[in-house]
């Protein structure tokens, strides 16, 4: 597939690394511009763009850029991407660490990812927000392993949804549906799932488990 890659952080490097080893066609865009990528580009083969062209002829946008910063993403973002394309939203809210209080997350009540797809004016898939990076190059596993992890995987629209957790499993983890962007609070940060290295049952349960109530660590 051609994938476009917005943010070259830790996940989204990994995501690079990974999704090149796998045969995907990966354009991957920052903040600081394509000139700033050589290095990323010459070990995986991805192409360095900017962040407006990050989109062009993809299938899947993974947005994973500081959850402050998504409004700022330019205008048109996906104009151009391959018809019927999904978002994925790796994205976290941290109002004490890193991105001050977000009226729509603290006042409205929003999910992390509902803020997040109100910003974009596309619908998205939260996945990958509680992934360890360095899991995405070193934990992947067969199909079936015995230790093959379990990975959340939140969203409204079924069939971008679909897309998305078939690229999960192709990456080497199993996914667990976890609903619609409004439940997605279960895989937000310090919830029992976040950064859990368990499979399906385990991932399971441990949505299940999760409390509505932010934490007060995690309120801005």
């Amino acid at each position: 597939m051609k994938i476009g890659i917005i943010g070259a952080g830790n996940i989204g490097g990994n995501l690079t690394r990974r999704l090149t080893a796998l045969g995907h066609e990966v354009a991957v865009a920052n903040s600081r511009g394509p000139e700033t990528l050589t290095a990323l580009a010459e070990e995986t083969g991805a192409t360095p763009v900017t962040v407006a062209r990050a989109a062009q002829g993809a299938e899947i946008v993974v947005v994973t850029v500081p959850f402050k910063n998504v409004p700022n993403l330019p205008e048109g973002l996906f104009d151009g991407a391959a018809p019927g394309f999904a978002v994925i939203d790796t994205g976290n809210y941290y109002p004490r660490e890193r991105d001050g209080r977000i009226a729509g997350v603290e006042d409205e009540g929003l999910t992390e990812s509902r803020w997040t797809e109100r910003q974009l004016g596309h619908p998205v898939i939260k996945a990958f927000n509680g992934t360890y990076a360095q899991d995405i190059l070193d934990r992947h596993r067969p199909a079936g392993a015995a230790d093959r992890i379990a990975l959340p995987v939140a969203g409204d629209d079924e069939a971008a949804k679909k897309t998305v957790r078939g690229l999960i499993e192709e990456l080497g983890f199993d996914t667990v549906d976890a609903g619609g962007l409004d439940d997605s609070w279960r895989q937000q940060p310090d919830t029992p799932v976040y950064g859990l290295r368990e499979g399906v049952e385990g991932v399971t349960r441990a949505l299940a488990e999760a409390s509505p109530v932010r934490p007060e660590a995690f309120r801005g």
